[in-house]
């Protein structure tokens, strides 16, 4: 197996992300803070408020995921790297 297919079997390996969880939970966070806000202030939105509130709430927890995303392929990046390097270290010892 070459070099760049085993990383590329390795980072696809640890970068998967079950998308339905995910979805799932972006849904049940959104759903959640729009009751709190109704349970909290004793008032219940319109849906047409509601609708948008939990659209926009999952567009910004979407934003994060993918921004989370990023840098977690950064920090694999890194990890690999310095693997990479140290390995380097002890092979050119010996």
């Amino acid at each position: 197996m070459s070099e760049v297919s085993k990383e590329e079997r390795l980072l696809t390996i640890r970068n998967s992300i079950d998308s339905s969880i995910v979805a799932d939970n972006v849904l049940e966070i959104a759903e959640f803070t729009v009751e709190k806000h109704e349970f909290r202030t004793g008032n219940t939105l319109p849906s047409d408020v509601r609708d948008e509130a939990i659209a926009r709430i999952k567009d910004e927890l979407w934003q994060r995921i993918e921004a989370l995303k990023l840098r977690r392929q950064k920090l694999l990046e890194g990890m690999f790297r310095a693997a990479q390097e140290t390995l380097d270290e002890v092979v050119g010892k010996a």
